[in-house]
């Protein structure tokens, strides 16, 4: 039972997170006067659907996706009303819509988090675990940490992000130090498995606690939000280092079980990693890779550096090969995603 209440959980979620963002497209073609032919979330044969004025309303069979159909959004047209004859700059807002929709989500979700959870936790380090490494390489109690590595700091998952995206046991942070800025290099920090074979450092401190206002729940969840989006693109780009492979990623299948696990242990757990789906699915849709939103988006902004469109042929085939390889990709993780959950 417990099971099969998670997949629908799960499935909930992705429909949530799939409706909000076609609706961004489907809300901003009708602002920008582009003809839409259908609204559908879920793939495969239509369970449920309706007509309403110019646009057809579905709810379909797979919950796996969805899309909004939009005149001329695949090749030449007449029609004026057509996405492919609408003005570059609309274009991209429809593009970039569905993915500002899904982090907009996160932020949201983030922001409740922040109001029904404990004080927020600061940048300025309050007391340090026994035999903290760092205590002992230049890090001192009362420190506001600024930067890590030359990235900013702005809330307390920036230290946390800061930490875990190396693996080489010590950073360059730069402090606050009794009003003064100093610059702690080779800064040393504990090593610990990251879960999926390799190391990570691990902080050895605990950091102040702030009293909640509304200015800074709203600034917190901003920064936490913009954390999620930096901790996915560093977790692509490591991939091509090596230090991830694809091997490591997961489809539905492992989403579920990992929002499974987060339900377990609590409400706040679970929104947690809603947001981080979120956040997710925003992002890389705006990958620029053929079948995503990215893509179609490069498309339209050489079109719009060059003022003439590439064939749209041509755009037609890398799509459809783009399609096809997504596809591919998604049943690799799907297979691996099955074979972790038989195995633990």
């Amino acid at each position: 039972m417990t099971a099969i209440l998670y997949i629908v959980i799960a499935v909930i979620v992705f429909g949530v997170l799939i409706f909000l963002h076609e609706f961004g497209h489907f809300f901003t073609a009708k602002l920008c006067g582009i003809k839409v032919n259908e609204f559908a979330v879920g793939m495969g044969p239509a369970l449920f659907k309706f007509q309403k004025g110019e646009t057809r309303y579905s709810l379909r069979a797979l919950p796996i996706g969805g899309f909004t159909a939009m005149e001329g959004e695949d090749g030449e047209n007449n029609d004026p009303r057509a996405f492919v004859n609408r003005p570059v700059w609309q274009r991209i807002i429809v593009l970039v819509a569905g993915a500002f929709m899904n982090i907009l989500t996160g932020f949201v979700i983030i922001l409740i988090i922040i109001m029904l959870t404990n004080p927020i936790p600061s940048t300025t380090v309050a007391q340090f675990a026994d035999g903290a490494t760092s205590s002992q390489t230049g890090l001192r109690a009362g420190d506001r940490i600024l930067s890590i590595d030359g990235a900013a700091v702005h809330i307390n998952m920036d230290i946390t992000l800061g930490l875990i995206t190396s693996n080489k046991g010590k950073v360059n942070m730069q402090v606050l130090r009794g009003g003064k800025v100093v610059d702690l290099p080779a800064v040393q920090f504990p090593m610990t498995d990251d879960g999926n074979g390799g190391k990570v450092m691990a902080r050895d401190f605990v950091v102040y606690a702030q009293q909640k206002t509304p200015g800074r729940v709203i600034s917190y969840a901003f920064y936490w939000t913009i954390a999620m989006v930096k901790l996915v693109w560093v977790t692509i780009l490591q991939m091509f280092t090596g230090r991830y492979s694809v091997k490591d990623l997961s489809g539905p299948v492992g989403v579920t079980a990992a929002m499974g696990q987060a339900a377990s242990q609590s409400p706040s757990m679970l929104f947690n990693v809603v947001a981080m789906i979120a956040v997710n699915l925003g992002v890389v849709n705006l990958f620029p890779l053929p079948a995503l939103d990215g893509g179609r988006l490069l498309f339209v902004i050489i079109e719009g550096i060059r003022r003439k469109p590439i064939s749209r042929k041509y755009e037609g085939y890398v799509h459809l090969i783009g399609f096809a390889l997504l596809m591919t990709l998604m049943l690799f993780v799907t297979f691996n995603d099955i074979v972790r959950l038989i195995k633990r």
